[in-house]
């Protein structure tokens, strides 16, 4: 769990995750100014704390070095902002375990669960516009790309330059066009979502930053397609997982 400021939220997330398929829970914090950790550490989750506040993607990045260092096959994603529902964890991680998908997805817009939700109609509309574009420039289909709820296989996260990728919000979208590019397969869930006051959202200011880094980044891939570029994200042999700059704390 990739955490910011989600001592409101982190507890009913945590209690709802099906811990019968679950062998262990990581949670990185990026220094956040609330009671995150405390209340981590009070549910015994092991957690990893970085010195000082280095964007979400960074915090990404140290959640799947960790949970590689500790052996996981099935590496799972998940906000602690309880936007996404925790029980279907299971549902993401059996679609890895059957061999049939490398990446899974929790998506929001299969269904009616967005707007239903509360999802801001700018949103959703801005979402359906960029997983357009992005669909038709990656040659892909998947009902949306800006999910915070993923399942890996280890040999994903294990392959993937990751270290190449944005410390901020575009990670998550890179990550996903990596996949795509590196040939592996990706399949989605029908996940219901959550929009209120404590659940975490990026202000429009951010949202227009992000979406212009998520058409670049589809522009990159089909231009590296095409070779007519060549960008460090779809190197297969740019950096992967490195670098220990947080710490673990004992609970």
């Amino acid at each position: 769990m990739p955490a910011y400021n989600a001592a409101r939220t982190l507890r009913q997330t945590y209690e709802e995750l099906p811990f019968d398929v679950i062998d262990e829970v990581l949670l990185v914090d990026d220094s956040s100014s609330d009671e995150t950790v405390a209340l981590a550490r009070e549910l015994n989750v092991t957690t990893f704390q970085h010195k000082k506040n280095l964007g979400y993607g960074r915090n990404q990045k140290t959640c799947y070095r960790e949970a590689l260092k500790r052996g996981a096959d099935i590496v799972i994603m998940l906000h602690p902002d309880y936007q996404y529902s925790p029980k279907l964890a299971i549902s993401l991680a059996g679609m890895i375990a059957s061999g049939h998908y490398d990446v899974a997805l929790g998506s929001r817009i299969l269904g009616v669960g967005a707007l239903k939700g509360g999802m801001p109609r700018y949103k959703y509309v801005s979402n359906r516009v960029l997983t357009a574009v992005q669909n038709l420039l990656l040659g892909y289909k998947l009902s949306e790309y800006h999910t915070g709820f993923r399942a890996f296989s280890r040999q994903v996260l294990e392959s993937l330059p990751l270290e190449e990728n944005s410390d901020d919000f575009l990670f998550d979208n890179e990550m996903l066009a990596q996949a795509i590019y590196f040939n592996y397969q990706i399949g989605e869930i029908s996940c219901p979502t959550k929009y209120f006051p404590e659940a975490s959202s990026i202000s429009f200011r951010r949202s227009v930053k992000y979406g212009f880094g998520v058409l670049w980044t589809s522009l990159k891939f089909r231009m590296q397609k095409m070779s007519i570029g060549r960008f460090r994200i779809f190197h297969p042999e740019r950096t992967r997982l490195l670098h220990a700059y947080y710490q673990e704390l004992g609970n």
